[in-house]
């Protein structure tokens, strides 16, 4: 199985470095959003001193920290897969002795976090030195940041794989896709701090996972939590990651028979 994965990762790294173009234009504008958030919360921080306690410092620390968290924990599945599903040409992929969605796209998102980091490097350390947040990390935190990191991948890939595998039942999977965007991006924390969020919708993303794969491993790197909601929080991402299993693996053993029965 190694020589299997390392034969895919010498494949997609190749493939992935083909279209530095089309990567550097996705960085882009992927990074669009999290820059003007930045922007704005800082200032509106300066202007007012504070919002909810936090200062222009909390909110530079917080979306810098973001946009690396955000490469390494988000995955590009439906574009990888989708497309496969509705031109036919996962037939090919399904004669393989090996899962092709846990092998071939699982690597294919690696291959693409690596190129990302690559590229985001160089912007990350000029928005560094223009907004210079205070950056008080524990060895101990970024320890405990890398399983966090790892689960939370694995969440997000787990249900972005589940939901794409819609594909095999309808052709409007992408606009599932727009709708779980969006929702992941209000509840995980990319939009702005859950902290400043009402309470019932603090409450809602706390029901749903997606605050566990991207504002906790945040506020962990940040050194904001104390070591019961450390604690709580790695029970809940290891819970959440369970249930992805479930689901993805139904939802894989349905859509291959769908798959199958019309003859693709």
């Amino acid at each position: 199985m190694f020589q299997i994965f390392r034969r895919l990762w010498a494949l997609n790294w190749a493939e992935q470095w083909q279209y530095r173009a089309n990567l550097l234009m996705y960085l882009l504008f992927w990074l669009v959003a999290p820059i003007v958030y930045l922007a704005v919360w800082t200032t509106v921080a300066r202007t007012q001193g504070s919002v909810n306690g936090l200062t222009a410092s909390d909110f530079a620390a917080y979306y810098m920290v973001l946009l690396v968290v955000d490469v390494l924990t988000s995955q590009i599945t439906i574009h990888v897969l989708a497309p496969e599903i509705q031109n036919g040409n996962l037939s090919n992929r399904l004669l393989l002795p090996v899962h092709p969605v846990l092998t071939q796209v699982l690597v294919n998102n690696i291959a693409f976090k690596a190129l990302n980091l690559i590229a985001l490097a160089p912007i990350w350390l000029a928005l560094y030195l223009l907004f210079r947040p205070a950056l008080n990390l524990s060895v101990l935190y970024l320890a405990l940041a890398v399983p966090a990191l790892v689960l939370a991948f694995g969440i997000l890939f787990l249900l972005g794989a589940a939901l794409t595998l819609v594909a095999f039942w309808t052709t409007r999977v992408w606009a599932l896709w727009n709708f779980y965007s969006a929702v992941f991006m209000l509840f995980a924390g990319h939009f702005v701090p859950l902290a400043l969020l009402p309470p019932l919708l603090q409450t809602i993303a706390k029901a749903l996972p997606f605050s566990y794969t991207l504002y906790f491993p945040i506020q962990l790197i940040l050194g904001k939590l104390a070591p019961q909601e450390v604690a709580i929080n790695f029970g809940m991402q290891i819970v959440w990651l369970a249930l992805a299993c479930v689901i993805f693996r139904v939802t894989w053993r349905a859509g291959v028979r769908q798959f199958s029965a019309v003859g693709a």
